[in-house]
């Protein structure tokens, strides 16, 4: 068994991966915070279990949908469609304040991952479909 196998990869167990930039402006960061599930282990926990999410936490998967069961607070979901050569991704779809317990988000056409957000991050961004936005990596030390 490999060490990266041993340690689970949630969001509660390792360092913020990046950071959530919308593309253009020179405003702060709309999620300084920015966990990505790299790990299969990481995208089946995502969430789960976790009493809240910081106001500037956030959670990339690399996935199309996804479901709030054992969820215990409500989320913003953002879209996103694949990362352009700078990186770059475009805002394919935005689920505000989805509630707990609601069970599966419909997969979402052009949609190659989501950031899972705290509630009310998507209105306060002012984030629409057809933004662009990247995932600034942080350097890993």
């Amino acid at each position: 068994m490999t060490a990266e196998a041993s340690v689970p990869d949630t969001v509660a167990s390792r360092p913020a991966d990046a950071s959530l930039l919308r593309v253009g402006s020179d405003g702060p960061p709309i999620s300084a915070r920015v966990t990505v599930a790299r790990s299969f282990w990481g995208r089946f926990r995502g969430l789960m279990g976790r009493p809240s999410l910081a106001a500037d936490e956030g959670l990339y998967l690399p996935v199309n949908s996804i479901h709030m069961l054992f969820m215990r607070f409500p989320i913003d979901a953002l879209f996103l469609g694949a990362s352009g050569e700078d990186g770059a991704r475009h805002v394919v779809a935005v689920r505000r304040a989805l509630r707990p317990w609601t069970a599966l988000v419909l997969p979402v056409r052009g949609a190659a991952g989501v950031v899972e957000l705290p509630a009310g991050a998507i209105e306060r961004a002012g984030l629409v479909v057809g933004d662009t936005v990247r995932l600034v990596e942080h350097p890993r030390g």
